[in-house]
């Protein structure tokens, strides 16, 4: 393996996905890539932004770039040799598979369910559409 994509939304399942990750590259000394997807809000994270000074695509953006560190400091500290990170944008599914194309992934690693429990419920959750079109062998996390 020299590639793995790890995706998150900054969950607990995601962290569980993360440490996963983290301890396969250590052991397959692969290239580990972190992305989140911007797509949607929690009312927590509305919140917060509606605190934040300058304009509102930069507070969105400061909010998943601390999910984005986060995960990479956790990764790094699992073991993980090499961490990038990566902030997507659009639909989650669509733009993770895009990734792992693009970066030719040899795997990629999700949570189980992410902070959407609602609206994967009513939409169908990401790591279902994962498993079914990704390009790549997808790992679960539960």
């Amino acid at each position: 393996m020299n590639q793995l994509l790890v995706a998150v939304d900054g969950s607990e399942n995601s962290n569980r996905a993360i440490d996963a990750a983290a301890t396969l590259a250590k052991i397959t000394t692969a290239k580990l890539l972190v992305m989140t997807v911007g797509h949607e809000l929690a009312s927590r994270d509305i919140s917060q932004l509606a605190r934040a000074e300058g304009g509102l695509g930069e507070a969105y953006e400061c909010v998943h770039g601390q999910i984005l560190q986060h995960a990479k400091t956790r990764a790094l500290a699992k073991g993980a040799p090499a961490v990038e990170v990566q902030l997507g944008w659009g639909d989650p599914a669509e733009t993770i598979i895009e990734a792992a194309r693009r970066t030719k992934a040899d795997l990629l690693i999700v949570g189980r369910r992410g902070r959407g429990k609602l609206a994967s419920l009513l939409l169908g959750s990401v790591s279902h559409t994962l498993v079914s079109l990704a390009p790549c062998i997808v790992a679960v996390v539960p």
